[in-house]
Formats: structure tokens, sequence, C-alpha cells
């Protein structure tokens, strides 16, 4: 008897236990009210420091990122080399093309402290 009582309270814990959320995760519900409340909190504060984009290397990773998704990687990556410049806390970055071509190239300004796009686009 007492066997099979434990196995029933063993089947119930791993039912239980089966119904909960991976626990290693947070969810998108608390994710998204984790969300809410930092963007309501204005004592917040995002960045600690002076500058969050310190590099060129990051800048242009970053840069990267949306590139590719709005216009495709094997169009940007035709604009290398990169120039990638640090201006009064902006990042300046613009693809080229090869001598006595005819086109236009991207265009993206990050803010350096905080990683805000200010200019993506492309011209022609």
């Amino acid at each position: 008897m007492k066997n099979k009582v434990s196995f029933v309270i063993l089947i119930c814990f791993c039912a239980i236990v089966a119904c909960q959320k991976d626990p290693r995760y947070l969810g998108k519900e608390r994710a998204q009210k984790r969300l809410e409340k930092i963007l309501s909190d204005t004592s917040y504060v995002l960045i600690r420091g002076d500058t969050l984009i310190k590099n060129e290397k990051s800048a242009i990773t970053i840069a990267e990122a949306a590139l590719f998704e709005f216009y495709g990687e094997d169009k940007i990556r035709s604009e290398q080399p990169y120039e990638a410049y640090l201006i009064n806390g902006y990042w300046v970055i613009n693809g080229t093309l090869p001598k006595g071509a005819d086109g236009g190239t991207f265009e993206v300004v990050i803010n350096a402290m905080d990683g805000r796009f200010v200019q993506l686009g492309h011209s022609r």
C-alpha cells in the first residue's frame, strides 16, 4: 500500500512539474511586463558610462545586422570596404563603390551612446 501511495504522489508531482513552464526562460508575457516597467520608469538608467559603441568593429557589426535585413547581405557586402567614423558621438558608416561604378551606397548613422539608429538608407 505504501508503494502505491508513493507511486501516486510521484505521478502527481511529475504531472505538476510537466505543466509548469521551463524556469530557464522568461516567456513572452513576463518579457512584455518587464519591458512595460522599464519603459514607464523614468528613473531607469539604460546606459552607465560614456559610450555603448566604442569601436569601429562593433559599429559596423550593428550596422550590418540592420542593413542585411533591409537590403540583403550580398548587396551590402559588395560595398566593402566600409568607411566608419566616430564624429561628435555618432558613428557615420558608408559603403564604397568600385572606381567608375554607377550607383549609390548605404549610409548609416548610429548614436554611439545608446546604439539608436538615426539614419539608415541607401542612395541610388
